[in-house]
């Protein structure tokens, strides 16, 4: 309906002109699919060859042109046949995708996915980085594979900065302004055409939301903006800019983004099972969920809560704890008091207890992370080691509970390869797996992969590097001319590069963690290694550092201030103003990409992803992704798998490791060629690369994964819990009310072991008030040996009256080969699909 009275309203401009095919050219313009379908790409170039290299924008290509020649454009017959050909391929088959062939009767109707950032074209510049490139690349995969995602937004009017280097190699930031009817976004309308506005309560003032949408093949984006007219100066200015301002402005943001999301679904009538929440960001959608719920049934804020957290999902991105949004408890109380007392029917002291780890500390901030553990039925990391990370962050909030029983899994993170590969890679991978090769599961494509001979995968590298430093030669003048470089240096730049020489990447945020400067330890070495003139190696370095790090702004500058060096402009380069385009350029092009952040900083990381459907190779810390992907086989490792903090000696040491990489093993591999000119052995680690790793670290994995692990189960309990209004929910909160008002009482009286040859046999008398067998689980437990997870063996027990309360026995037999003492005895709480300890963290152990 949207789309219809977008495309109605545009082609009233060309009233009375029969344009054919002027209705699906503005679909596709609209549909961001075209970012990694590449079918349409000819009739955009065709339309404004100009336009289409500066902006790679189909919508603005189409609406900038004139009616003139897009008339004479759509009565070209050659061009209308290739647009017929687009057209017969646009729509695919109703119930064709993966998902509805493998889950017709799946209880999953729809996910909603919230996150602060999307990245999903250069042309919607709504995303600063990793977290964006995960949000985008999921929703892609999702189209892929069919699975029933919509997704909920912001639209920035500025985005995140622009970047330019000055002549001294300063980082300046430049703000542009988003303009709506430039970006490939339509405004959200109601069944009668009015553009869709939400209004959401702020302190002493009602703010406007604008509705927005973005079309990812199948999948829908909404975005929502504050800069409606109807809005005082400064509430307009609530999405001004991804990650800028101060903490009340990010506070305001993310009330917008979780409690003005989830009212849009609503109006739109979209009822999703699953809430997944990619970071904390959005946490505020889990009260809002409740709320809505509470309006529902009539039930209380913690029986509602009870009953939709079983369908809420919080993906933690952070490494450490300084990454999570935290807010004073004057600024929530300002915000967001009224709401708890008014609309939730709590206390604001009980709204800020769910953000706290000491909920009686008056003092203590506000943890988004906390709200989001609290609200949801489960959590995860993504990567292994990164779940690892959060389970030692969060166990402060499970107190007494073993580490390994926090509950925080993980799913590793992929990319969508689609996006990533360049035309070469992709008539590759076409040649050997097909063309749908990314539209379900990935298991058979390593064997096809494998088939490819030397001479093709060295024939694509050498195309896509050749692709990369064209670019570089075209792009770099205007940088330069940008920055006030001298005459001289501009008229060179674009013959720096040599298309036939061992090419490093590196690219990614310049902050401390992420040792962007770790190359340039020993200059002297790098040199030596970089002017090699029998073996030349040559660096393309790019990256953005936030406004306010004046650490990354000086690593940058460091940088610059080596490729400006004269002996050095043709073999080093530092490309500004790092975007999604230039990003997929060098993934595309370099041949080995580096990455180098302090263990376990980095979650995941997915920028040394990215290169594997291109045949790139990875030098990488044994962090995030690499730590669980890394075999000498795919690639090269720095470090030796354990953390070092900021220990400035094992920095030195890296570095030195990093050369001696370079010059024993990544430099001669690159250039020892047989009579043929193929390294053999490089192309052969390229194989195992691509073949290996290039299917497991695609978002076709991490999104069947999420639906296996998570999706699919929770929206079979979450309906069950919200079913016949929230009884199972209403059920779970008073045997939580019955476990803390009892739990105290609990005792045991006498634990007797028994040894057999092959078991031990544990029977303990427990003492309860109040609470009864059927509500918690006696176990024996003893942790795990040498890795080995540990030992929980659940006792069966018998229950004798005692002086009106309940004595009981409980029995269970464990392996002897173990000591004795290694075990002890515990109890948990326990009910029918409810997470412990996410749901509720009391234990007791025997001592």
């Amino acid at each position: 309906m949207n789309e219809k009275i977008e495309i109605e309203r545009l082609l009233a401009k060309f009233s009375g002109a029969n344009l054919n095919g002027l209705n699906f050219l503005i679909e596709l313009a609209l549909d961001l699919s075209w970012y990694w379908d590449h079918s349409a790409d000819e009739i955009w170039e065709n339309l404004d060859p100009h336009l289409w290299e500066q902006t790679h924008n189909p919508w603005v290509v189409l609406k900038t042109v004139s009616f003139n020649k897009l008339k004479l454009f759509l009565e070209d017959q050659v061009i209308l046949d290739k647009i017929n050909k687009v057209k017969s391929k646009k729509h695919p088959v109703p119930g064709n995708y993966w998902f509805q062939k493998n889950h017709a009767d799946s209880p999953l109707t729809t996910v909603a996915y919230f996150s602060m950032e999307f990245m999903l074209s250069e042309a919607l510049p709504i995303y600063s980085g990793g977290l964006g490139n995960v949000a985008g690349d999921q929703l892609k995969a999702a189209n892929d594979l069919g699975i029933p995602v919509v997704a909920v937004g912001l639209l920035y009017q500025r985005g995140y900065f622009r970047q330019i280097i000055d002549r001294e190699g300063e980082q300046q930031e430049i703000y542009i302004q988003n303009d709506p009817g430039q970006l490939p976004i339509i405004p959200l309308r109601t069944a009668t055409g009015e553009w869709l506005r939400l209004k959401i309560e702020f302190p002493g003032q009602t703010v406007w939301l604008r509705c927005w949408e973005v079309q990812v093949g199948q999948v829908r984006l909404f975005l929502l903006d504050s800069n409606d007219v109807a809005n005082y100066p400064a509430h307009r200015g609530i999405t001004s800019e991804l990650y800028g301002g101060g903490q009340e402005l990010r506070l305001e943001q993310e009330i917008v983004l979780g409690i003005g999301g989830w009212r849009l679904l609503k109006e739109l009538n979209i009822d999703p099972e699953i809430c997944h929440l990619n970071e904390g960001h959005s946490a505020f959608v889990l009260l809002e969920r409740a709320r809505q719920f509470m309006q529902q049934t009539g039930l209380s804020f913690d029986a509602a809560l009870s009953a939709t957290r079983a369908g809420n999902l919080f993906t933690t991105h952070t490494a450490v704890p300084a990454g999570f949004d935290r807010f004073s408890p004057q600024l929530i109380g300002h915000y967001l008091g009224t709401y708890a007392e008014k609309e939730l029917g709590i206390t604001l002291q009980e709204l800020l207890a769910l953000g706290r780890l000491n909920p009686v500390d008056s003092g203590e901030y506000f943890n988004l992370a906390y709200l989001a553990i609290r609200g949801s039925g489960a959590v995860n990391g993504v990567s292994k080691l990164h779940g690892q990370v959060s389970r030692e962050l969060f166990q402060q909030l499970f107190p007494r509970w073993p580490r390994e029983a926090v509950p925080v899994k993980h799913v590793t993170n992929g990319v969508h390869m689609r996006s990533w590969d360049s035309k070469a890679a992709d008539e590759l991978w076409t040649k050997f797996c097909g063309k749908p090769r990314w539209m379900g599961t990935t298991e058979m494509l390593d064997e096809h992969i494998r088939d490819v001979n030397d001479e093709d995968l060295w024939e694509m590298r050498n195309a896509s590097r050749q692709v990369l430093i064209e670019f570089i030669r075209k792009r770099l003048p205007l940088t330069l001319a940008a920055s006030g470089a001298s005459p001289e240096l501009i008229g060179i730049a674009d013959q720096i590069l040599d298309p036939d020489t061992l090419t490093l990447g590196f690219a990614r945020r310049f902050a401390s963690y992420k040792r962007p400067t770790l190359l340039l330890y020993n200059q002297e070495r790098l040199l030596r290694i970089i002017r090699n003139t029998s073996r030349p190696v040559q660096l393309v370095i790019a990256g953005k550092a936030h406004p306010g790090d004046p650490e990354g702004r000086a690593m940058i500058k460091e940088w610059v201030t080596f490729s400006r060096r004269e002996d050095l402009r043709s073999h080093v380069v530092f490309l500004s103003d790092y975007d999604m385009y230039l990003a997929g350029l060098m993934v595309q092009g370099v041949d080995v990409w580096l990455n180098n952040p302090r263990r376990p900083w980095e979650a995941s990381g997915t920028s040394g992803m990215k290169v594997l459907v291109n045949g790139g190779l990875n030098l990488s810390e044994l962090d995030g992704w690499w730590d669980e992907a890394f075999h000498p086989e795919v690639g090269w490792a720095l470090g030796d798998g354990k953390s070092h903090g900021n220990d400035p000696n094992w920095d030195d040491f890296e570095a030195e490791q990093m050369y001696d990489l370079l010059e024993k093993e990544i430099i001669p591999e690159f250039y020892n060629r047989d009579g043929a000119g193929i390294p053999r052995a490089w192309t052969s680690k390229i194989r195992k690369s691509m073949s290996l790793l290039t299917p497991r670290f695609s978002t076709n994995r991490t999104l069947i994964e999420y639906l296996d692990q998570y999706y699919l189960p929770m929206a079979h309990n979450v309906r069950k819990r919200m079913a016949d209004n929230g009884e199972i929910g209403s059920k779970i909160f008073q045997w939580k009310q019955v476990l803390h008002e009892n739990w105290q009482k609990m005792k045991f009286i006498e634990l007797d072991v028994e040894k057999a040859e092959d078991f031990y046999t544990f029977n303990v008398r427990l003492f309860l008030i109040g609470i009864i067998p059927e509500q918690i689980s006696v176990e024996v437990y003893a942790d795990g040996v040498n890795g080995a997870k540990p030992t929980v063996t659940e006792m069966t027990c018998t229950s004798i009256k005692y002086d009106g309360d309940q004595e009981y026995r409980y029995s269970a037999k464990v392996d002897s080969s173990r000591n004795q003492n290694d075990y002890t005895i515990r109890v948990i709480p326990k009910y029918k699909g409810v997470a412990v300890p996410l749901e509720e963290n009391l234990i007791f152990w025997h001592h």
